[in-house]
C-alpha cells in the first residue's frame, strides 16, 4: 500500500500536530479533524486507509463516530483514549474498531500498531468464489454479507470475520486466545470477553438454536467451533 492516508482526529491541536509529523517522516498522507462531526465529514470525503479516533471529543465522541462509521464503511480504526477502563477498551473493539491505544503514548508505537492494522487488511478484495454455503446458510466475504433462512443478517466486519474463520474450518476448535489474534491481530491480554460477546451477537442475529442444522458451539474451557448437523 503506498502513500496510505491516515485520519487523525482529536481536539487537541498538539497530539494532532505530533501525529501528524512521525505519520507524514514515515511517508503517510496525514488528513486531521479536531471533532466527530468533522471526522465524519472528512471521511466521507477523504476516505482514509485508516483512522486515528480519539474518545472524548466535543460535539460527538468517540464511540458513536465509530458506530455511524460503521454503518457505511469498513475502514481501520484505532481508538485513542486517556481512560485505560477495560470497559471503555471493550467497547470500542465490539462496536468495530481494530486496536485501542491508551495516552500518553509513543507516536512511534502509534505508527507502529497503525501499519500493524494495515498489514491486515487485504492487498485484493475477495472474489464472488469466496463463499460459504450450508442449508439454509451463505456466507459472503466478498460483500459482507450472509444469508439465513432467507433473510439477509446485518454484521459488523469483525463479526463477519469471526464467523468465516469458523466456517470456513467446521468442526475445529479455536481458543479465545487464537480468535483475538486472527480477528483483531493483536493479543489482548484479559479480554476474551470480547469474543464471548461477538458470538453471543452472531448467534442472536443468525437465530441460531439447537434445532437449526448448524450453530456455533462453544467448547467450555476452549473456545468455539462452527457444527453442522448432520
Amino acid at each position: 500500500m503506498s502513500n496510505p492516508t491516515v485520519l487523525v482526529v482529536d481536539d487537541d491541536n498538539k497530539i494532532r500536530e505530533i501525529i501528524g509529523l512521525y505519520f507524514i517522516k514515515e511517508g503517510f498522507q496525514v488528513e486531521e479533524a479536531a471533532d466527530g462531526v468533522e471526522a465524519i465529514r472528512k471521511i466521507e470525503q477523504v476516505k482514509p486507509n485508516l483512522i486515528l479516533l480519539d474518545i472524548m471529543m466535543p460535539v460527538l465522541d468517540g464511540i458513536e463516530v465509530c458506530r455511524q462509521v460503521r454503518k457505511f464503511s469498513q475502514v481501520p480504526i484505532i481508538m485513542l483514549s486517556a481512560r485505560a477502563e477495560d470497559e471503555d477498551r471493550i467497547m470500542g473493539l465490539e462496536l468495530g474498531a481494530d486496536d485501542y491505544i491508551t495516552k500518553p503514548f509513543n507516536p512511534r508505537e502509534v505508527v507502529a500498531r497503525v501499519n500493524a492494522v494495515l498489514r491486515r487488511v487485504p492487498d485484493t478484495e475477495f472474489t464472488s468464489a469466496d463463499r460459504l454455503h450450508f442449508p439454509n446458510l451463505d456466507i459472503n466475504i466478498a460483500d459482507y454479507t450472509i444469508t439465513a433462512f432467507g433473510r439477509s443478517v446485518p454484521l459488523t466486519a469483525k463479526e463477519m470475520e469471526l464467523l468465516w474463520c469458523l466456517a470456513s474450518r467446521p468442526r475445529q476448535t479455536f481458543s479465545r486466545e487464537i480468535l483475538l489474534e486472527k480477528i483483531w491481530g493483536y493479543t489482548y491480554c484479559g479480554e476474551t470477553r470480547t469474543i464471548d460477546n461477538h458470538i453471543r451477537r452472531l448467534r442472536q442475529k443468525m437465530e441460531a438454536s439447537d434445532t437449526t442444522p448448524w450453530d456455533i458451539k462453544t467448547v467450555w474451557g476452549v473456545g468455539y467451533r462452527f457444527e453442522v448437523k448432520s
